[in-house]
């Protein structure tokens, strides 16, 4: 039996109130809640021999050798005697151990609302707010004993505020209804189904224009897609409909529906809501899911879709994410197009949430896995009106690919060649433009050292993380024709969300062209990918920051060229003049 001890505040642990939010009672000391307590990393991993990450990332994909499952659980796993006290603690508390993992770090517990506020020295109140709902919160810090703070970095479950938001922008063009559709004239993308809309295309034809290898399809491959639904107190709704895909799949598209399965690791799993305007306001994530399915699995049709569907709080998260990285499914590559302002001031994100998470970004590269992230909707302010640029976490990582948002133009007429790409940035008609900037938390990574990354436009004006790291097309007017969940009707999508889910697609071929994982990125993109592999953009603003000539903090390095990106990856010499790269672009409109 433990004694009584010092109780000890949780670094990073801080939750500031939600302004305008309103306290309606304290929560009911009854309920049971399950808690997810994230232990410190093996500290014995400090005297092993392991292998360098930093040397891992800079070869070729073909030349690594990831992590074994028992160096993982080594390096970036839980010492087990630290997951027996806490566990041992826990009991002592009248929580119910519900499970223990070395690889995930988690000990997951379960007890009474009375008994965990008394077991981590908080008071949970329930309240409401115009934007975040109805939600569980606290306020100040987490406070642990003595015997165990040393072995606890995170502790969620506690408040259930939202964290993240989807990234999705539509155009405001009326959706069309499927069965008055005519058939597609000749088109070199598989398309059965004329589209209503000049200007916009079917995530196949972007692959086109973007020059993902034609004979390559992710088999082999297993993407995990995120989904989100509501906070538990919230709109839970948001999901897929399977005969709605089938349609889009195979009749729109005329190839196969890719094999989907759900993971569900919070929430309800799959449950689609209307996907209405009024059901939007109210939490539905429903667009959201059916967007990045639709794109994934038309340009990757070989790979199977394993959709992690979790909850919009810090807890949901941070389970996600390890469950992905660590579960049987053998993930490749993730896509996440959800995310918030890394320092927003309403406290979304804890300190101790991005240090918990950021831990797992990194951990998935020893594994192989890509995670590609949205960089945001709202150009350099990132939804805050703050008068101050902000950038978007996850996608502020330096463990994660970044993706911006671009518009882009076809040479019309049947060609799938780029006749002009620039800045997606539509805030002058308050309808978006893509994230980017330079990060408040991340410090400028060793593989931006080259990348010209500027100062930050906020006082003191330091140089961090420079985001994104490459981007596609995200503009609503010019974006992806995806299906309803009715099943009825096709509609014209962008966002962030639609470009982070095309380069995990192109990712996913690219494994399988390669027969090697990519994994982690960005150390071969800025070192050996810089100049004549992607599409430079250098043309427009998101705000604060201008497109130029290299990596710019719009749009990264520039769009994909799927099919020089994967000779670069392999090995193989990718030099283009200016004249090859304007005759693959087109003519400047």
């Amino acid at each position: 039996m433990m004694t009584q001890s010092r109780m000890v505040p949780l670094a990073g642990s801080q939750r500031p109130a939600v302004p305008g939010a309103r306290l309606l009672q304290k929560s009911d000391p009854n309920q049971q809640i399950k808690v997810s307590i994230y232990a410190r990393r093996n500290p014995n991993r400090l005297a092993a021999a392991l292998p360098s990450m930093e040397a891992l990332n800079a070869e070729l994909p073909g030349q690594r050798r990831y992590f074994t499952n028992q160096q993982f659980n080594l390096a970036y796993g839980a010492d087990p005697a630290d997951l027996e006290k806490i566990a041992a603690w826990a009991r002592s508390k009248n929580l119910r151990v519900l499970e223990s993992s070395v690889p995930k770090r988690r000990v997951l517990v379960e007890g009474t609302i009375q008994n965990i506020s008394e077991a981590f020295g908080v008071q949970l109140n329930d309240f409401e707010q115009p934007q975040a709902g109805r939600y569980r919160g606290r306020e100040g810090q987490i406070y642990l004993p003595s015997e165990v703070h040393d072995l606890i970095e995170g502790v969620f479950g506690l408040d259930t505020r939202p964290v993240g938001r989807s990234r999705l922008r539509r155009s405001g063009a009326a959706p069309a209804r499927l069965d008055g559709l005519k058939p597609a004239g000749e088109s070199t993308a598989r398309v059965n189904v004329a589209n209503p809309w000049p200007g916009t295309f079917f995530p196949p034809e972007v692959a086109q224009l973007y020059d993902y290898p034609a004979d390559l399809d992710g088999g082999g491959e297993n993407v995990a897609v995120f989904a989100f639904n509501g906070a538990p107190e919230g709109d839970p709704h948001g999901g897929y409909s399977l005969p709605a895909l089938k349609s889009y799949f195979e009749r729109v598209l005329g190839g196969p529906t890719p094999s989907i399965t759900d993971v569900v690791v919070q929430g309800p799993g799959n449950n689609p809501g209307p996907d209405t305007p009024q059901s939007g306001q109210q939490g539905d994530a429903t667009g959201e899911v059916m967007l990045d399915m639709c794109v994934v699995g038309s340009v990757a049709p070989g790979a199977k879709i394993f959709m992690y569907f979790t909850i919009f709080t810090s807890q949901g998260w941070v389970d996600a994410l390890h469950e992905a990285i660590t579960d049987a499914n053998n993930i490749s590559v993730i896509s996440i197009s959800y995310g918030n302002p890394e320092d927003d001031p309403r406290g979304a994100w804890t300190k101790m949430g991005v240090k918990v998470v950021n831990t797992a970004l990194e951990a998935a590269a020893a594994k192989g896995i890509t995670i590609c992230v949205a960089s945001g909707d709202d150009g350099s302010t990132d939804q805050d009106t703050d008068d101050r640029a902000h950038v978007d976490f996850p996608a502020s990582s330096p463990n994660v690919l970044g993706v911006g948002g671009t518009r882009l133009k076809s040479a019309g007429d049947g060609n799938p060649t780029i006749a002009d790409e620039a800045v997606w940035n539509d805030l002058l008609q308050d309808e978006g433009a893509g994230g980017g900037g330079v990060s408040a938390l991340f410090t400028l990574p060793a593989y931006q050292n080259k990348a010209g990354v500027p100062p930050s436009v906020n006082p003191p004006h330091r140089i961090g993380r420079g985001v994104p790291d490459v981007a596609a097309v995200a503009d609503p007017e010019t974006g992806v024709v995806i299906m309803h969940v009715d099943g009825k009707h096709l509609e014209p999508i962008g966002g962030t969300s639609a470009a982070a889910p095309l380069w995990a697609a192109l990712i996913a071929r690219l494994n399988q062209g390669l027969k090697a994982r990519c994994g982690f990125l960005n150390t071969i993109l800025y070192t050996k990918c810089a100049n004549g592999v992607l599409n430079d953009i250098t043309e427009g603003n998101n705000g604060a920051y201008p497109a130029g000539a290299g990596w710019d903090a719009c749009t990264g390095l520039g769009s994909p060229d799927g099919g020089r990106l994967l000779k670069a990856l392999a090995g193989k010499t990718t030099t283009r003049t200016k004249k090859a790269a304007t005759a693959k672009r087109g003519a400047k409109k």
